[in-house]
Order: structure tokens, then C-alpha cells, then sequence
């Protein structure tokens, strides 16, 4: 029998630095139970502090890599200061458990008591990023520290999710995958505040290159209309940033992670892309858009709890077989349970 947690005590032992109490919340708050709500709940007023940087891209690009070279020049800069870095991971179909295993290739940061990585299980969630990663981030958030660094699964078309939780986002490519358009197929580009070309030392380098700056030039010339829509709300998940200002044109650089060669000139481009946002009052903006976004998530979620509460048990699948047998068609299904002739 698991012991019984007292999110007010363990809310308090993470305002002091107590790493296994952060550790017993991050379990609490992926498991979304009602004790990890507690401990964000308590901590929330301490929250609004981080930068959340989202790094995406093909898998094979090697952002593990990168976001541990990120944290180490980081947490080189600023001596005081504390780095998260969330790994989501695919799921594994039998455990349920991440299996990529992030933290293994982040071996050199484990003796930084500064720096707290953290896998996650998508669980199924679409667009690469888990549906708790945002409680996740709150609570690093709380907890002090001052970079968030996420990692997503790395999925193709699904990966502009992350733009709903970063405030700055990393498009990751790399040369000879055959992703030299992938930008345009997926409308990565479009999330993208700054370009990385990792594994820069490999041949095709040049070509990838500039096949990213015409094709951001191409999607500078292009009308803000043309936006992407998130897949469950329709909100729009690009709402944000086409009504920002023109002055930050997405940079393109060149990294070699392994060999540490780009990652510091690129943690420059991170913190110019924050004093950008800052300057022309969109920090806020980027935060409202992730705070709507959370709430949307999370009333979306209790108000489906609720209904299947309030219905008899079988209710759904007196539908699906109504709908199987093709007695109605999926709209009629959805109008008569929701009008109560179900």
C-alpha cells in the first residue's frame, strides 16, 4: 500500500531544494492524481518565471544530444540557476513506461545537483508531447527553476503542438535524412523561432541549408492567414504568433552537439529570442496563449469526466454498435446522446 502523501508538506519541502519530494510530485502530477494537483495548486503563486524552450524535429536528429549540451553551457553562464529538462518519450506498449530512455544519453549532467531531467511517457497523446506535460512544466516552474528545456517524441506532422507550451521553440534538422522538405510537408516551419542544423559536419550540410532559408523566406512572403489548427479545440495554435510583430526572423545555425561546436552561440540566439519577446511585450502574450490552451485541455477533460459520469454505464457502446450497424451515422449518434434521446 502506497503511503499516503501530504501535498502541503511536499510543497514545502520543494521550496527548499529537496530533490525526492520534486521527484514524489513529478510521479503525483503524471499520474494526475488529485495529491499532484494539490502540490501545483499550492505552489502556483511561485510560478511565471521560467523560459519553456520546445525542441522538435525528425527523430535521427539528434536532439537529445543538443538539449544536453544546451543544459551544460547553461548551467556554465549561470552558476545559480537550475535547468529541467523533460524527455518525452514514445510509449512502450507493455509497461506503458518512456523507452527511448533520454536520460541515458545525458549521462554527464547526473552529477549536477542544479539540473533535473525528467522522461515522460506520451501515453498515447498526439503531437508529440504528453497530455501532462504542461502540469509538468508548472511544476518546475514553481519549484525555481529557470530553463525549461522539452524535448518532444519527435513525430513529423504532429510536432507543432509544442508551440502551445514553449515560449520559444527549436526546429531541429539534420543533413542525408531525406528531410529537406519536411519543413513544408509538416508546417514546421512555421513554429519554428530558431533553426538548428545538427550533425552539421555531415555531408549535405550546404544543401539543407539552404533549402531552409529559402523555404523560410517563401513562408515569410506567405499570408498570415495560412495557420495551423490544433487537432482536439480548433483553437489556433499559431493565434499568438501571427499577431506578433515583424522584427524576429527565425535564425539558421549549424551545430554539432557530440562535439559541442554551435551550442553556445545557440543558447545566445535562446536568450535574444527571450529579451525579443520581453521587449515587444509578448512574453505575456505567449504565456496567456499557453495558460487558454491548459484550461481548454483541462475543461475539455473534467466536462467529458462529468458526462460519463452522469450516463448510464453502457451508454457509449449502445452508440458504437448503433453506429456498427450503420442504424445512424457518427453525427445523429453524438446529437441524440448529447439531447438525451440516446
Amino acid at each position: 500500500m502506497r503511503p499516503k502523501i501530504d501535498p502541503l508538506d511536499l510543497a514545502g519541502k520543494i521550496l527548499q531544494g529537496d530533490r525526492l519530494a520534486l521527484a514524489r510530485a513529478c510521479t503525483e502530477v503524471e499520474n494526475d492524481t488529485p495529491a499532484g494537483e494539490a502540490v501545483i495548486s499550492s505552489l502556483f503563486r511561485h510560478s511565471g518565471q521560467a523560459h519553456i524552450v520546445g525542441i522538435t524535429g525528425s527523430p535521427g536528429t539528434g536532439k537529445s544530444s543538443l538539449v544536453n549540451r544546451l543544459a551544460k553551457e547553461y548551467r556554465s553562464r549561470h552558476a545559480n540557476h537550475q535547468v529541467a529538462v523533460i524527455a518525452v518519450d514514445p510509449t512502450s506498449p507493455f509497461s506503458g513506461g518512456a523507452v527511448l530512455g533520454d536520460r541515458v544519453r545525458m549521462r554527464d549532467l547526473f552529477g549536477d545537483e542544479r539540473v533535473f531531467i525528467r522522461s515522460m511517457a506520451t501515453r498515447g497523446a498526439l503531437g508529440g508531447l504528453a497530455r501532462q506535460t504542461n502540469a509538468l512544466t508548472q511544476l518546475f516552474d514553481c519549484a525555481g527553476y529557470q530553463l525549461i528545456l522539452v524535448e518532444t517524441v519527435g513525430a513529423g506532422q504532429s510536432e507543432v503542438d509544442i508551440v502551445r507550451l514553449a515560449h520559444t521553440t527549436l526546429v531541429v534538422e539534420a543533413p542525408g535524412l531525406g528531410d529537406d522538405i519536411q519543413a513544408i510537408k509538416a508546417g514546421i516551419l512555421e513554429i519554428a523561432d530558431i533553426l538548428v542544423i545538427n550533425k552539421a559536419d555531415h555531408p549535405g550540410a550546404d544543401a539543407t541549408e539552404r533549402s531552409l532559408r529559402m523555404m523560410l523566406e517563401l513562408s515569410h512572403q506567405r499570408p498570415k492567414s495560412m495557420v495551423y489548427h490544433h487537432h482536439n479545440t480548433g483553437e489556433d495554435s499559431r493565434a499568438a504568433k501571427d499577431e506578433e510583430p515583424e522584427g524576429w526572423l527565425p535564425p539558421v545555425l549549424r551545430t554539432v552537439a557530440i562535439e559541442n561546436r554551435g551550442v553556445s552561440e545557440l543558447l545566445d540566439e535562446v536568450a535574444a529570442h527571450r529579451t525579443w519577446l520581453e521587449a515587444n511585450d509578448l512574453w505575456q502574450s505567449r504565456e496567456r496563449q499557453r495558460v487558454r490552451a491548459d484550461l481548454q485541455s483541462l475543461l475539455q477533460e473534467r466536462l467529458f469526466s462529468a458526462w460519463r459520469t452522469a450516463q448510464p454505464v453502457d451508454l457509449l457502446e449502445v452508440m458504437i454498435e448503433r453506429v456498427m450497424s450503420r442504424e445512424v451515422s457518427p453525427f445523429e449518434a453524438i446529437e441524440q446522446v448529447l439531447s438525451g434521446r440516446g
